[in-house]
């Protein structure tokens, strides 16, 4: 006995699955899983060279949703490799060229140079320790001179002094190494007005210096209390130093741009301090202090 042939014009049953409808074995069960099927092969994937459901065959002009509207997304929000470029711009937005604008609620370059580096180490404590010591070594000279302490001359004694060392203007030449000593140490330590106060004490240091070479012919860089240069040597660099580094931001500058970030000024301060002492040696005593130093004799 055969069994007789399924109608094909007969409805399929009602609320079974696609697949299950399709796939019918030989024996007219249902096939509940492509791996139960007798003929072991795999149901066939549609193709897009199948047929559309309206017969006109597969539309092969349709475009491709490409853009963010036409797949759906919200193209306000920015993707990974957005994120991760807009990061990058503003870590070194200061290292494009030209300078990028300041960013929100960054600070302008003006206050940035008043302000100073934050990254400054010990700088400016190094800074404060050296004009306490040259600026206190210069207050304690000016005290031997004006009051006598420490064992000092006294005004009378200095201006003796000068006068006996070939000062033309003994009087004139006093008042004016005891005020760069006491007003330009004090402005030092305290670290107000310090380009002029480096200037200062380097223009009556260098003085100093030429006073004490010209008394012996030869070179007197040596620990000589009548002619040794050595000390004068060592406190004229520091002022040097402190006038090219600024007084740091332990002092009364420590808003001002030369307290943290000296430029031009500080080249032209120190050009003046120098034509001042050579100016005031040449007035006030004149002569050759670099007698007997070879090539000047």
């Amino acid at each position: 006995m055969t069994e007789k042939p399924k109608d094909p014009s007969a409805p399929e049953p009602k609320g079974a699955p696609a697949d299950e409808q399709s796939a019918v074995s030989s024996t007219g069960r249902g096939v509940t899983s492509p791996y139960d099927s007798p003929t072991g092969e795999m149901p066939r994937l549609k193709q897009p060279s199948d047929p559309s459901p309206s017969g006109r065959g597969p539309d092969l002009h349709k475009d491709v949703p490409r853009t963010e509207e036409e797949l759906g997304l919200d193209p306000e929000i920015p993707s990974v490799g957005e994120q991760a470029k807009a990061n990058e711009t503003a870590a070194y937005s200061y290292a494009s060229i030209p300078p990028a604008p300041n960013g929100p609620g960054e600070p302008s370059r003006p206050l940035r140079r008043r302000n100073g580096d934050a990254r400054r180490g010990t700088l400016d404590l190094g800074l404060f320790l050296l004009r306490l010591v040259v600026g206190g070594t210069f207050i304690y000279h000016g005290l031997q001179k004006l009051t006598g302490w420490f064992n000092g001359p006294g005004l009378d004694g200095t201006r003796d002094m000068m006068g006996g060392g070939g000062w033309d203007h003994a009087t004139l030449s006093t008042v004016l190494v005891i005020a760069g000593e006491l007003g330009g140490g004090g402005l030092l330590v305290l670290g107000l007005a310090s380009p002029c106060a480096a200037g200062a004490v380097l223009a009556v240091i260098l003085d100093a210096w030429m006073w004490k070479q010209g008394m012996f012919p030869g070179f007197q860089y040596k620990p000589s209390v009548k002619s040794g240069v050595e000390l004068e040597s060592i406190l004229a660099g520091t002022a040097v130093v402190l006038l090219l580094t600024g007084p740091g931001r332990l002092s009364l500058d420590r808003n001002r741009g030369w307290a943290t970030r000296p430029a031009f000024g500080s080249f032209a301060v120190l050009i003046l301090a120098v034509a001042a002492a050579i100016g005031t040696w040449y007035w006030l005593h004149g002569g050759n202090p670099l007698t007997g130093i070879e090539p000047f004799k």
